[in-house]
């Protein structure tokens, strides 16, 4: 049979007769059901040539061919795709003719249409049944798995997921890939093996693919764990695996499949029959040297790595196992490997050796985890044997280590570390208090040291906020509860420190924060250190926690005036999502809105720190924080008012009629929490108004200020004035001379006592109206202009007279009897 390609004659055509090229097309999907195998090749190879499209072999004056994306577009809007799955079912036993369909297919899926229109026809289902189907060629086995591959990629995942999660498929994978690895030995059969088994491994995160069933499960744990678990199972009798890339890569596959498999709980115990804990803590340990392994030291340490991860998964879930396989004294071991000097170069080449290269840190990182999964069981049996092992010791002596070792390229795993180890000892701390005295004083400094931790870091996306919420929890499990911790913690000024973060204002941490304080607050020594508190502008402890209510408030949508006075007294604590909720019936189980509104937020903490500090002592604060600080004392009876406001109006609503008594008493105790609600506004008001007249007053004694300071101003402008004129104007000077010399002579007894001295307070010559002695400075007139100081008075100086202020030597100086009128000084 010879096809002429699709022809056209000018351009538009293709868009002319798009819709009946589509069915065109799609007709030769149907003529697949004609029982001709010749035909059926024939269509196959037409569809195939629409990938491969070759030059016509005839030429057609004033034709041209079709382009190749027109008749694959042309074939997914016929839905070829569809019509050539369910052509399959008629080639059950005509195996020529069905590697030409599945060859088609393999273009056909090509496209996300055509995978869309081939998972509506069942293709997953109907090709993985198959999959096991004698071929020689082996062509069958291959292009089904690549026709998977593409419907898993190009389609909805789920819905193909759930297709292949039938008992027929999952035992054609299972025979496909128990063949394949027990007999595969070409490099093309490795990696066939290896696309079944992680197409295996997606169908296995559906928990209700029928995995162990099927006996997958059991064949899988086997291959996985043989060459660490000696076994007599016949599957794996004289089996070895190279170090071949592709066998390696299974190695993890396996790994990674029994991840997935373990969070059935059904495969607990076939996990338990493999001895998988075994197998796997087998690589929990420091490399040998000069033994010889399947591995090379790169694909060894990958290994490790991803076994201790997988541990991580499994381990939890077989307790028993773990402890048999000392679990704990392993991992301690391990790390005390990890922390040594021994030389060891990492390669890092893995996902899991991401930060470890020329390091041991990836090995640390993963055997942390695997600690913490383990501690975080809360198993008494597994954290006893942890903490008589001296763990708590050993992982506050690796923190301190990792401080000294670590550098700008490996931060990021350091911080990782340090959490995971400040995590475990809250794990085995919390409750505890012996184990809370082995944490003891270096255990605080470690967390001190977090602490002090500048507060720009905690913006760099490196890990410092997870550290930081460790170190918080640590704060909480390890020393909270400890008294000698607690005052070493307060010694060392760790309140400050809290503190400091607190002032941050930063809402992802203060809730955790605040509960801590709380808890610190029990401790009578505390108050002291939180009362000393000072931030910036010296901001105290109180006024930052009144701070951070009205923030709160504000963002929550709570009703205040600009003052934050109270507005309305009935509900005076109501946010706006308590406004937009309508109160209704719940079970006596259920808290309310009211009662959740208490942990959502950070208002009932702040509340137990001001108490427990005296809400009549605190200092530094302002008005406005006076203001506020009476809604947070008045906190708990608003919040036990609002409660029975709840409870009335779901009496209400559920139309139940309380007997006289107990209306009586809900009505009292509505109105008593409303009254409250009045009396602090009213304390508010008088504040708001005192503190107003507190403004008025300082106002007024900042302008007294103002007008002493201008009257000063004025009297000295006048005393310049004057001072001016007398050095100016001769007669002015003599004026001012006689009217001083008259107060003078006024200010004398007209008598004088018999026998007295009469010393000469004057100096005669001297025309300054100043009081003056026997050397004066003078300043305002130069002395070059006057011809020297003093030089017309009486007692002119000899040997020292003064120039321009200071002392200086001259040759002579000239007296004279009279002085001259006309010299100004």
């Amino acid at each position: 049979m010879d096809f002429l390609p699709f022809l056209k004659k000018k351009v538009s055509d293709e868009i002319t007769y798009a819709e009946d090229t589509a069915n065109s097309i799609a007709l030769l999907g149907d003529l697949m059901k004609v029982p001709s195998s010749e035909l059926r090749i024939q269509i196959c190879k037409c569809i195939v040539d629409f990938y491969h499209a070759e030059p016509p072999k005839k030429h057609i004056t004033g034709y041209q061919q079709a382009s190749s994306s027109y008749k694959i577009q042309m074939a997914e809007v016929g839905g070829l795709a569809k019509t050539m799955v369910q052509s399959l079912a008629l080639l059950d036993n005509q195996l020529v003719e069905k590697l030409w369909v599945l060859k088609a297919l393999q273009h056909l899926s090509t496209s996300e249409a055509n995978c869309t229109l081939m998972m509506q026809a069942q293709a997953a289902s109907s090709i993985c049944a198959h999959l096991n189907d004698p071929d020689p060629s082996g062509q069958l086995l291959f292009r089904s798995s690549e026709i998977l591959w593409n419907l898993l990629e190009k389609s909805s995942k789920e819905e193909i997921i759930q297709q292949l999660s039938n008992l027929e498929c999952l035992l054609a994978l299972k025979e496909i890939f128990k063949n394949l690895f027990m007999r595969g030995f070409r490099h093309y059969d490795r990696q066939l093996r290896n696309d079944i088994l992680v197409i295996t491994t997606i169908i296995a995160q559906n928990p209700e693919a029928p995995m162990i069933e099927c006996g997958f499960t059991r064949d899988l744990i086997l291959f996985a764990t043989f060459n660490e678990v000696k076994s007599q199972n016949p599957l794996v009798k004289g089996l070895k695996l190279s170090n071949s890339y592709e066998d390696f890569e299974l190695k993890k596959l396996l790994f990674n499949i029994i991840v997935i498999l373990c969070k059935d709980l059904p495969t607990v115990q076939l996990l338990i029959d493999g001895k998988v804990v075994l197998a796997l803590f087998t690589y929990v340990k420091k490399p040998e040297k000069h033994k010889i392994i399947e591995w090379s030291a790169a694909q060894y340490e990958e290994l490790q790595l991803h076994a201790i991860a997988t541990l991580s998964s499994v381990a939890p879930l077989l307790i028993e196992e773990y402890m048999l396989c000392q679990g704990n004294a392993r991992i301690l071991a391990f790390l005390e490997w990890c922390e040594s000097e021994d030389s060891f170069f990492s390669h890092g080449n893995s996902f899991h050796g991401t930060g470890g290269r020329g390091n041991k840190f990836a090995h640390m990182r993963y055997t942390l985890r695997l600690l913490r999964a383990m501690v975080y069981l809360q198993d008494e049996t597994v954290n006893n044997d942890l903490c008589e092992k001296g763990t708590i010791q050993q992982l506050i002596g690796i923190f301190k280590n990792t401080i000294s070792k670590s550098n700008d390229k490996e931060e990021a795993i350091v911080l990782e570390i340090q959490s995971d180890i400040l995590l475990i000892l809250s794990g085995l701390c919390e409750h505890n208090i012996p184990r809370k005295e082995i944490f003891g004083t270096e255990g605080v400094d470690v967390i001190l040291h977090v602490l002090k931790t500048d507060p720009k870091k905690f913006q760099s996306g490196l890990g410092y906020i997870v550290l930081l919420f460790s170190t918080l929890d640590s704060i909480w499990c390890c020393i909270l509860g400890c008294y000698p911790s607690e005052d070493y913690f307060l010694e060392k000024e760790g309140i400050f420190l809290l503190l400091d973060l607190l002032a941050l204002n930063q809402k992802k941490f203060c809730n955790l924060i605040l509960g801590i304080m709380v808890e610190f607050c029990d401790n009578p020594k505390t108050t002291v250190h939180v009362n000393s508190w000072r931030g910036k502008k010296d901001q105290t402890a109180a006024s930052l926690l009144i701070k951070l209510w009205r923030k709160e408030e504000k963002e929550l949508g709570v009703k205040r005036d600009k003052h934050g006075k109270i507005i309305d007294t009935k509900k005076p604590l109501f946010t706006s999502f308590q406004e937009e909720q309508n109160i209704m019936p719940l079970p006596a189980d259920c808290p309310t809105v009211a009662v959740m509104d208490v942990a959502e937020n950070i208002r009932a903490k702040i509340y137990a720190v001001l108490g427990k500090l005296d809400f009549e002592n605190l200092p530094g604060l302002s008005a406005e924080d006076f203001v506020t600080l009476c809604i947070i004392h008045r906190y708990l009876d608003f919040k036990i008012g609002e409660i029975w406001n709840e409870i009335y109006e779901e009496i209400k609503l559920e139309k139940l009629r309380p007997v006289t008594t107990d209306k009586n008493i809900l009505e009292a105790i509505t109105t008593a929490s409303e009254n409250i609600g009045k009396m602090v506004a009213s304390l508010q008001s008088e504040m708001i108004e005192s503190q107003a007249r507190q403004d008025v007053q300082n106002e007024q004694r900042v302008y007294a200020k103002i007008q002493a300071t201008h009257k000063q101003r004025d009297l000295a402008n006048k005393s310049w004035e004057n001072f001016l004129a007398r050095t100016s104007n001769a007669k002015t000077l003599k004026k001012a001379k006689r009217l001083q010399e008259k107060a003078i002579e006024s200010s004398r007894y007209n008598e004088r006592p018999p026998n007295a001295i009469f010393h000469q307070t004057e100096i005669k010559g001297l025309n300054t109206t100043v009081p003056s002695g026997r050397v004066v400075t003078l300043e305002s007139t130069p002395a070059r202009l006057v011809g020297g100081p003093l030089a017309d008075t009486d007692i002119a100086l000899k040997k020292l007279p003064i120039r321009g202020g200071a002392l200086q030597r001259v040759k002579t100086v000239k007296i004279v009897d009279e002085p001259k009128k006309n010299v100004l000084t």
